[in-house]
């Protein structure tokens, strides 16, 4: 992407430069819901929710956004993490949706260059046993050409077909004795969790009123319409009052549907996916490298992140709770299967250092495959007047969050156009993601998760070096993340801080438990909790760690014991 010179500063990027780091406070967010009456209330802390948060208030309006949990602590943190087109959908005939999302993916990675990264994807040819052999490779090789031209152009760079020896050079473990060479693409990743977070922190920045730990109990209903609703926060209810209402809860969106119209016929189907994360020596990869699962019509991706690899597989069914999903001892020893069979490695249980399992909130009936069904979003405007949104992709997020706004208008009789699709989410506006990560160390590390806003990390430092320590064992995240994560990202727990702020427990989940008690000190002082909150707060962390590994390891009935 070329930036042409300008004689003037550019609106965007001036617009977005902050002197002061942005301070999410907790109590005043609470008195403002209690007080203001807003345009527009978002129910859902997920991508779709943020960027529909972030929609309405880059039009004027006014908007507040609360969600039960966490920000991102649904299926916004437990994605594959790619931000891309999807090949599978041009084999399904949605080529309409590739094209689209191509276009959305591009816009991801002008507006947030520091989340949003460039990433090859490989898929070996092999003799057989593979996902292709040699003739049908070709027929592959037509769709990345579809790929590249409707939109996978805008990367930079097209499509490559590799020798056996290029392939090696990027996996070196690959087993080579079916090996024919490779096809390599592109597309991009992110940390859903924090992309999630900075859509809603730039929202918040723009005026929003955002929450999180804060439960929607009902809705308050005036004359047949939704007019806001009744949230318990902090052991308070409070009533927040909105001209229109958001449904964006994904996976939950047929409970809040139901608090809205008696007699509401679920639409939401749940698609399970899950991804578990081994050492990088085990597989020595530098790209994302698809694998076949045996005996299995589907695929699996093995993606490096930092000093760890992340396989995973998405798109089964699921049965069981919403609030309660893991990847299961099934689900790990099929992935490991995979990749002991493509890689010359022998990976066990005991190499697996962390795990998630997520739901995808698919529309349409219990028939056929999730594998089979479309990705679309889908917008409804219910009998009482609450917008709901459903479907769609993390990659199609901004444009659904536009959607969404543009029924609200009419709900409002109002008319403004949406602003976001230039627009720099924060810490985005003039950054320089190759600059910063040829400056490598810790300037590297803060600017790919807060772009420009680094600075006020390196404040933090600056002022106690003792906060510049590290504070998950084999981890690059420092003391001064966790301080920063407390003033200024509303991280209220120790999990929020090591499972979302950071990514600790996804990979390093036991030295993540180590760290516990540190990370609940710092809180502590930050957030003035008392010893005996921060020592349920480690309690709590530990416990759900350990129901994870009892489901990972033991399966559910060893979970339940």
């Amino acid at each position: 992407m070329i930036t042409l010179p300008a004689r003037k500063p550019r609106r965007a990027s001036a617009g977005a430069a902050r002197a002061k780091p942005l301070l999410l406070d907790r109590a005043a967010s609470r008195r403002r819901l209690g007080q203001d009456v807003y345009d527009v209330l978002v129910i859902g802390g997920g991508v779709t929710g943020a960027y529909a948060l972030l929609d309405a208030v880059s039009r004027g309006l006014s908007a507040a956004l609360v969600e039960k949990d966490d920000f991102a602590s649904g299926t916004s943190s437990k994605s594959s993490k790619m931000v891309h087109g999807g090949l599978r959908y041009i084999e399904q005939g949605n080529v309409g949706l590739v094209r689209h999302s191509l276009l959305e993916r591009h816009r991801f990675r002008r507006n947030a260059p520091h989340l949003v990264h460039r990433l090859p994807f490989l898929f070996p040819i092999l003799e057989k046993e593979g996902i292709f052999d040699p003739r049908l490779a070709k027929g592959f090789e037509g769709l990345l050409w579809t790929y590249d031209l409707i939109g996978g152009w805008r990367i930079g760079k097209l499509h490559q077909r590799l020798t056996v020896e290029e392939v090696l050079a990027h996996a070196p473990t690959l087993r080579a004795e079916n090996l024919k060479g490779g096809l390599m693409y592109f597309d991009s990743r992110t940390d859903d969790a924090r992309l999630t977070l900075t859509i809603i922190r730039t929202a918040a920045a723009l005026g929003a009123t955002v929450l999180n730990g804060a439960k929607v109990e009902g809705l308050i209903t005036e004359r047949g319409r939704v007019g806001g609703a009744k949230v318990s926060a902090d052991g308070e209810v409070i009533d927040v009052r909105a001209r229109a209402v958001v449904n964006a809860t994904g996976v939950w969106t047929d409970s809040v549907d139901t608090m809205a119209e008696e007699g509401h016929r679920p639409q939401v189907r749940p698609a399970k996916g899950v991804h578990i994360v081994v050492p990088w020596e085990k597989i020595r990869n530098d790209c994302t490298v698809t694998v076949p699962i045996p005996g299995r019509a589907r695929r699996a991706t093995c993606t490096r992140w930092g000093n760890t690899v992340v396989l995973g597989t998405t798109d089964t069914d699921f049965q069981g709770s919403s609030d309660d999903v893991h990847c299961t001892r099934e689900e790990m020893d099929f992935l490991l299967e995979g990749a002991n069979t493509a890689f010359a490695t022998k990976l066990t249980p005991d190499d697996v250092v962390g795990s998630i399992g997520g739901l995808r909130p698919l529309v349409g009936g219990k028939e056929g495959a999730t594998l089979d069904m479309r990705r679309d979003h889908h917008i409804t405007l219910g009998a009482t007047g609450m917008v709901t949104v459903t479907g769609g992709k993390l990659t199609t997020s901004r444009h659904m969050g536009e959607l969404v706004i543009d029924k609200v208008m009419t709900v409002l009789g109002r008319k403004a156009p949406s602003r976001t699709t230039h627009l720099p989410l924060i810490g985005g506006a003039g950054y320089d993601a190759e600059a910063v990560a040829a400056s490598g160390g810790l300037a590297a590390h803060f600017g790919e998760r807060y772009g420009t806003e680094a600075r006020f990390v390196h404040d933090l430092i600056a002022e106690d070096q003792e906060l510049a320590e590290p504070v998950v064992a084999g981890l690059p995240y420092t003391k001064a993340e966790v301080v920063y994560a407390a003033r200024s990202e509303m991280a209220r727990s120790v999990d929020d801080v090591l499972s979302r702020r950071t990514r600790s427990r996804l990979f390093a989940r036991d030295a993540s438990t180590a760290a516990a008690p540190e990370v609940g000190r710092l809180l502590g002082q930050e957030l003035g909790l008392s010893p005996e909150q921060v020592d349920q707060q480690v309690t709590d962390y530990l416990a759900s760690v350990a129901h994870e590994k009892a489901v990972l390891f033991e399966g559910p009935e060893g979970a339940a014991a």
